[in-house]
């Protein structure tokens, strides 16, 4: 049990009645609705009716899809949706990714067309997206969570809570780029596939010329990127996702379709998007880095690096999936490993043995208590889990602090505009809670 700080990170502080986060994630459920965009002429993407975006390209006898939603009852879905848009047959299957709720779909699409299946060759190597094992109940996509606490999952409205992420659906891929780019025309359409990592090595952009319309898949979306995922999976490079966006930059694109969450149209609204997006990248890696060269520790970099105004102010960045305090931990133990610095952490105390000290310095468990008590009455959540933490960590199922805890990460939770945030703290509150129940019926 990490007894620093709740998630590894220092929480923003929120005044007791400060909900103001929880209202802009609600109100961040607005681009997840369910409809099909007409991109432009002959090029329509299903929106809000699985994890990710769905594209569908008209051409030449049949037609062209791009992902395939994350699993084969949200594709008949989208399949319907769609209706005498999608011709027959399949000509082809693109997967941008290996993300399970890009490729889950694709028996429904392909049906009995025996369409061509083309992705990068790294998708066919891609390890599993598996992340970190569950502590005390923690999810980060609020799987578990009742309808009445749950809000959305940051790029997607939910994440397997009505129909599980499977590979049911998924087909091997039976043409693969194996480079940086490839030109090629399909059914009379020409495109091309652009290798762009971002949030998976493997993402390919897939570019309609004549169209003039981007496919990005999840090297861009409309929310500060997870370059290190709060459910524990490795840290994206940041400097190869800044090199991505530089290439779509430069396409020109008059539209985009971002593998969640609403398409953009406008050549002057797509350069602004993708430019703070890439320098919003680039603003964090640069100052990591520069901190990293400086002998900065991690604690001093998290509190150091902000966004600049017109960057923390842009709709492409908020912090509704990613942060920029993870990026910074993300980027600073991808290059700098894990120590930062003070000879003091090179074999420190156990948490146990920290645990007994500080609760001694605070006059024992019950004065700890009184302590944890009086933070949650003035709003100072993370501090009153901390406090609950130490003496947890010592008696495990003392139910006075895990009470205490629980109502800490709601208190945390509740008021989170970050949706990984929020689920992670709720579902782990409601573990606990659940933890204490049982322990009563006894």
């Amino acid at each position: 049990m990490a007894i620093v700080s709740t998630l590894g990170m220092t929480a923003p502080a929120l005044a007791a009645d400060d909900f103001s986060g929880h209202d802009k994630l609600k109100a961040h459920s607005e681009e997840f609705r369910k409809r099909v965009v007409e991109v432009t002429e002959g090029v329509y993407t299903a929106i809000g009716y699985s994890a990710s975006n769905v594209t569908l390209i008209q051409a030449e006898g049949g037609s062209i899809i791009v992902d395939t939603s994350a699993n084969p009852v949200d594709a008949k879905a989208i399949v319907e949706a769609f209706g005498d848009r999608m011709a027959h047959p399949v000509r082809a299957i693109i997967y941008t990714h290996n993300h399970p709720d890009h490729t889950g779909g694709a028996t429904i699409f392909a049906g009995d067309d025996k369409p061509e299946i083309y992705s990068h060759k790294l998708l066919v190597t891609a390890k599993p997206d598996t992340g970190r094992g569950r502590r005390d109940g923690g999810d980060a996509f609020g799987t578990a969570l009742p309808d009445d606490q749950f809000i959305n999952a940051g790029t997607q409205l939910e994440y397997g809570r009505v129909t599980p992420h499977t590979r049911e659906g998924f087909l091997p891929p039976t043409q693969t780029l194996d480079g940086e780019e490839e030109s090629l025309a399909i059914a009379g359409v020409p495109l091309q596939l652009i290798l762009t990592p971002g949030e998976a090595d493997e993402n390919i952009s897939v570019w309609l010329p004549d169209r003039e319309v981007l496919i990005a898949g999840d090297v861009f979306l409309k929310s500060f990127p997870n370059i290190a995922p709060l459910r524990g999976l490795p840290t994206r490079p940041a400097d190869k996702w800044v090199a991505s966006l530089d290439k779509l930059i430069a396409l020109n694109a008059e539209h985009v379709v971002p593998g969640h969450m609403s398409t953009l149209a406008g050549v002057e609204e797509v350069k602004d998007a993708l430019t703070a997006y890439r320098d919003g990248i680039k603003f964090v890696y640069d100052k990591t880095m520069e901190g990293i060269s400086k002998g900065k520790t991690p604690d001093e970099l998290v509190q150091e690096v902000k966004l600049p105004a017109r960057l923390a102010q842009h709709p492409y960045l908020q912090e509704y999936y990613g942060t920029v305090a993870w990026a910074v931990r993300g980027i600073y133990s991808q290059n700098a490993g894990w120590f930062g610095g003070n000879p003091t952490h090179i074999f420190p105390l156990t948490d146990r043995e920290r645990a007994e000290k500080v609760v001694a310095l605070a006059g024992g468990k019950e004065k700890m208590l009184e302590g944890a008590e009086a933070s949650l009455s003035a709003g100072e959540f993370q501090w009153a889990a901390e406090q609950a933490d130490y003496i947890l960590v010592m008696e495990p199922q003392n139910s006075e602090a895990t009470k205490a805890k629980v109502r800490a990460l709601r208190g945390l939770g509740q008021r989170q505009m970050n949706a990984t945030a929020r689920n992670y703290y709720l579902t782990v509150a409601r573990s606990l809670e659940k933890g204490l129940q049982a322990s009563d019926s006894k």
